[in-house]
């Protein structure tokens, strides 16, 4: 394996690191169950090239199905609780510092369980523009409207979503 070719031709390097603070408000909250996500970098604050998402759920079971997307990879890094990760074959346990790396096309999904909190960072590469997504998700949790199942096929669609 080798380095990816050249982004930045410049003789010296630059400034333009930037700092979000931990204890900034979450960016999105969902529905009864309390799940937050901070938007720590979109795929549009780090020019395409990951997003990365701080994921908090509540107590109460929550997660999506098992899926799949066509056009990026994901990563789930547990912070705190324990929360199941589905690799596509088996669930497991996910507890502090475990880490699940899912390949475009890989089967999984996520829960929480165990009646507890529990926080994740969420990795996408590229970065896709996961926030659309996430922000109608929790529009519908927020709102209660309920979908048809066409109109949840056509929402996972839009956003390289493909249910098992």
């Amino acid at each position: 394996m080798s380095y990816p070719p050249i982004r930045y031709e410049g003789e010296k390097g630059t400034t333009g690191g930037v700092l979000r603070a931990g204890d900034l408000a979450p960016d999105l909250r969902m529905g009864e169950n309390g799940t937050q996500v901070h938007y720590l970098g979109t795929g549009d604050s780090t020019g395409g090239a990951f997003g990365l998402y701080r994921w908090e759920m509540g107590p109460n079971p929550s997660g999506p199905s098992p899926h799949f997307h066509r056009t990026i990879t994901e990563s789930f890094y547990v912070l705190s609780g324990e929360i199941k990760l589905f690799n596509g074959e088996t669930w497991a346990t996910g507890r502090p510092g475990d880490f699940l790396f899912v390949p475009e096309g890989g089967i999984h999904a996520f829960r929480n369980e165990s009646g507890v909190p529990a926080s994740m960072l969420i990795l996408f590469t590229p970065g896709a523009p996961r926030e659309a997504y996430f922000e109608e998700l929790a529009d519908i949790a927020n709102t209660g409207r309920e979908l048809t199942a066409e109109e949840w096929t056509e929402l996972y669609l839009r956003h390289d979503q493909y249910m098992v």
